[in-house]
């Protein structure tokens, strides 16, 4: 009977379970997790600090669920050491667990700002349940807050202070938000948006220290200009810090991340990863990647599971996923696809005060994008990534407002 261990319980590790259960129903299973509940959604905890959602609808999984399919799941439970000479994990109860296959799919810790007083009371950061539940409370409570982090996270402080009555000010180090992905047709739209719920972005800016109350409560941020924001809370949003800490006796290949291959195989021998802190090989990238999206981080714990559950190496199922993250916090949708960030080429274009699209290539062939305002357009990118199409000569058919796939020239004349 074969002996599986998954460490952690987010999206990629109970999908990973499931899996295993139905792929080898007489197995052994065990998931061990830090956190106090089992998996809930992470994408909706956002809504529940925003006060728009009890905490009901956001839990995914029950401990029944695991009864119900004969899985060990450990919660509370902080693993101190891997050995994967003798293939025991090691607990915190000093209880060790030993496993045939191992799966490592602890996701990370959000970053702290590496200034004076980041770790005070209020200083908040957007990751757990329970990081929701003390962001509504601290939200209801507040007039004036200020966020840190100019990506895809710390937009959602920003809709948290419009849905909660807080006057925000989004203090960003370059000159607009997501520098990385979106021009400033782009990011100007995105700013409007913050704008129409009671924040406001501040350039060229970011925090050099935040102040605090005689209680050790965070009062104020001030910036590298000088500039002092008084603040009720503060949500910093600035990446993650991978929770591998476990693993500083094992000899794994980690390049900013747990590096995997296609088929979420580590260096180590019947040791897989997955989710957030793996950097895996994009088949339709052709290089290492990472994406923390959900559906993402979902399918890789299924393509580990359904290889750990695999005893021949030669029928083993590759990760090829386009992922993509939205944002429904304004009037507009905002969707990101793929490896928006990424490339060697784009094509973009603005159709109205809340419409802009942009394209990114490597290689002629598309390899992400963003998408506000009209989002149509997704699933035929999409598919032309999958298909690894040659389109970026083409650039003014994928930039017509509606797209029609049957004006680009067939694949074989090109």
């Amino acid at each position: 009977m074969t002996e599986y261990v998954i460490i952690g319980d987010g999206i990629s590790g109970s999908s990973a379970a499931e899996t295993l259960r139905e792929e080898d129903p007489e197995s052994e299973i065990t998931v061990i997790t830090d956190e106090g509940e089992p998996l809930y959604n992470r994408i909706l905890i956002k809504e529940h600090a925003k006060g728009k959602l009890p905490e009901a609808p956001i839990s995914i999984h029950d401990e029944e669920w695991y009864d119900e399919r004969d899985i060990e799941l450990s919660l509370n439970t902080h693993v101190t050491t891997v050995d994967t000479d003798e293939k025991i994990v090691r607990t915190h109860e000093k209880e060790d667990v030993p496993y045939d296959k191992l799966l490592i799919a602890t996701g990370g810790t959000p970053t702290q700002l590496p200034v004076e007083n980041s770790d005070a009371d209020g200083v908040h950061h957007f990751w757990t349940f329970q990081d929701a539940r003390r962001i509504r409370e601290s939200a209801e409570a507040a007039d004036d807050a200020v966020i840190v982090g100019a990506g895809l996270l710390g937009i959602d402080f920003a809709a948290v202070c419009g849905s909660q009555g807080v006057e925000g000010k989004y203090l960003m180090r370059g000159d607009r938000w997501w520098r990385y992905a979106l021009s400033g047709d782009g990011a100007e739209i995105m700013h409007e948006g913050m704008r129409s719920k009671g924040v406001e972005p501040v350039f060229d800016s970011g925090v050099d220290r935040f102040e605090v109350d005689d209680d050790g409560r965070v009062e104020a941020a001030v910036d590298p200009n000088g500039d002092r924001y008084r603040c009720d809370f503060a949500g910093v949003a600035i990446g993650l810090t991978f929770n591998t800490e476990y693993l500083h006796d094992v000899d794994i290949e980690m390049n900013n991340g747990i590096v995997v291959d296609e088929y979420m195989q580590t260096s180590v021998d019947d040791v897989y990863a997955a989710g957030d802190l793996t950097r895996f090989y994009d088949v339709l990238l052709g290089q290492q990647a990472q994406n923390g999206s959900w559906g993402s981080a979902k399918e890789q714990g299924r393509v580990a599971g359904t290889n750990m559950a695999t005893d021949d190496e030669s029928e083993y199922e590759g990760f090829e996923w386009v992922s993509s993250y939205s944002i429904t916090h304004f009037d507009f949708p905002f969707l990101s696809f793929g490896h928006p960030t990424m490339g060697d080429d784009h094509a973009e274009r603005k159709f109205s005060d809340t419409e802009w699209r942009r394209i990114a290539f490597k290689d002629g062939k598309i390899i992400g994008g963003v998408l506000i305002g009209d989002l149509a357009p997704q699933s035929k990118f999409k598919q032309l990534m999958r298909e690894q199409r040659v389109v970026a000569d083409q650039k003014e058919v994928l930039l017509e407002e509606a797209v029609d796939l049957e004006n680009l020239a067939p694949a074989q004349e090109q």
